[in-house]
């Protein structure tokens, strides 16, 4: 009980007795709004222990060989409360149906590793579950991860595998960065071109941008309406929020590519653009046209479809790196800025992106972006994400902002975690495991009123140089893991966290992820099929800002 991660509220245990062990006779009893959790069990536990973990019938009570779910109102949204006593065997007791669902990933842990795998390798579980309590409870309601797919495309079983990944964490949200200059990633039936040409890009930049090595194969896919549908459902079930971007004004040439009357015709030869194949910021953007409004209005209809309400009240429309030099010299955009009686280009980056806030809100939809869109001025009632620093969320939230901080200086998991020459394609600022643990997402220097506007973190997973799953888990675990304690665990009472515990619980969280097949980071290094020797990085020396 004491190698959980993340680290929960409160463990009360008692040695006595020989704990809870799950055998073919033990039952579900499944209150109601736990008919999820129930399915899951079975799904994911029933199947490693290779038991049937059964229902128990109507009318039951709990006994010394039962695994009972319940909700109960009177705690927190996403707390749980776990017990397992003699007689009554392990009782699950959610604040709602979410907080079940991670007292049942607590569960998991409980039994040990071999909980992990898809099919049992021994006669039951490692270890019996002690006698114990368990009260937990999340710090923030936003605990989340953004995976970038338009740099390299995520096949669509390895983004379910991610969520799952996610569950097992605690992590409840689920960025989907869906479309960049390098590609678009979502079906919209209303403009074919956007996956038919938009998609693909003829070859890739291989390292940084300042590598001289190429990779010829054309790479490219996308994901069509029905497979959206399949991961937000997916993700639904797992009490995760997806949160689609469409990255506008900026980001934007690979559906320029596919729509030339979308950037800006009177400066550039848009028909001459192809989709991306190298890394940076692109100086071709949006015209802020009422063309390229309603083209985009037509893409947010088919994508609110995609994702409703309920699971994705959050729609991230990007804004970040939009450089205006196209807009400076357009005849039409500085008409645009003069008919609108603004002052300069930011003010009309502010304009475009409120008119999507507006749009956004009067469908019941909010707007977040990246922490650009406060320049010019925020639109009203968007968040954002804060990944310049702590500056731009210290900022929104004093004005009151909701903010997710997620700087790129303490949790981009794109960035190297070591210094050595044998990191593969080193990018960014050296970020090690103990480094993401001691991220604190809330500025000492907020009042009181601006702190409650912090609503949560993230880790953002960019991925030019992460061709595949195998180096996507490599940047990321075992990190997240350390970003999902600072997410989900109290911040101790003299604010500092204790590192050291955490790297010993680590030591069977590695073999959890072992079990899950996660291709992690070794704590001594990488090993030797996870290098990537003569490609060239971006190495960035420093320490990050100062909160």
């Amino acid at each position: 009980m004491d190698n959980l991660v993340p680290a929960p509220v409160r463990v009360d245990g008692n040695d006595q007795g020989t704990g809870f062990l799950p055998d073919h006779s033990t039952t579900l009893l499944a209150g109601p709004g736990t008919g999820t959790v129930e399915r899951w069990l079975r799904s994911s536990l029933g199947a490693s222990l290779g038991l049937p973990l059964a229902p128990a019938r109507p009318g039951d009570e709990a006994t010394g060989n039962t695994v009972e779910l319940c909700v109960d109102p009177a705690l927190a949204p996403e707390a749980y409360q776990l017990t397992v006593a003699p007689g009554t065997g392990v009782r699950i007791t959610g604040g709602d149906p979410a907080g079940v669902f991670w007292g049942a990933q607590t569960l998991r842990q409980l039994l040990g590793p071999e909980a992990f795998r898809r099919a049992p390798v021994a006669s039951g579980p490692v270890r019996p579950v002690p006698f114990l309590e368990i009260e937990d409870a999340p710090r923030f309601g936003w605990r989340g991860m953004m995976l970038d797919v338009a740099r390299h495309f995520m096949r669509k079983d390895d983004v379910l595998r991610y969520l799952d990944l996610l569950a097992a964490h605690k992590l409840n949200v689920f960025h989907f960065h869906l479309t960049d200059d390098q590609g678009w990633r979502v079906e919209i039936k209303r403009h074919p071109r956007l996956t038919e040409t938009a998609s693909w890009r003829a070859r890739s930049k291989y390292g940084h941008r300042a590598s001289e090595l190429w990779d010829e194969t054309p790479h490219g896919g996308f994901y069509t309406q029905d497979d959206i549908r399949e991961i937000v459902a997916y993700a639904a079930a797992r009490h995760i929020r997806v949160v689609p971007e469409i990255d506008i004004p900026g980001h934007s040439q690979a559906a320029i590519s596919a729509y030339p009357e979308l950037g800006n015709t009177d400066v550039i030869d848009t028909t001459t653009l192809s989709v991306w194949d190298t890394w940076g910021i692109n100086p071709n953007v949006l015209a802020p046209t009422d063309t390229t409004l309603r083209f985009f209005e037509g893409v947010f209809e088919e994508l609110l479809e995609l994702f409703p309400a309920d699971t994705s009240p959050f729609i991230h429309i990007g804004g970040d790196e939009c450089l205006k030099d196209q807009w400076k010299v357009s005849p039409a955009a500085q008409a645009r800025i003069a008919e609108l009686g603004l002052s300069d280009e930011d003010e009309l980056q502010s304009w475009f992106i409120r008119h999507f806030d507006t749009w956004l809100t009067a469908r019941g939809r909010r707007l977040i972006g990246w922490d650009e869109i406060l320049e010019g001025g925020l639109a009203e009632g968007a968040a954002i994400s804060s990944w310049r620093g702590y500056a731009g969320g210290v900022a929104a939230a004093e004005a009151g902002h909701d903010v997710v901080m997620c700087p790129e200086q303490q949790v981009y998991l794109d960035h190297r975690q070591d210094g050595g020459p044998d990191e593969p394609m080193p990018i960014g600022y050296v970020r090690t495991l103990e480094d993401v643990y001691r991220f604190e997402p809330v500025p000492p220097q907020l009042s009181e009123e601006a702190a409650a506007h912090v609503i949560g973190t993230q880790a953002n997973v960019w991925t030019e140089v992460m061709q595949n799953r195998a180096r996507v888990d490599y940047q990321v675990f075992p990190r997240l893991a350390a970003l999902a304690e600072v997410a989900w665990s109290p911040l101790p009472a003299p604010g500092e966290r204790d590192f050291a515990g955490f790297e010993r619980r680590m030591s069977e969280h590695y073999a959890r992820l072992d079990a899950l097949g996660v291709d992690y980071r070794p704590p001594g290094g990488p090993l030797p099929w996870q290098r990537r020797p003569g490609i060239l990085g971006r190495p960035i020396e420093g320490p990050p800002p100062h909160v």
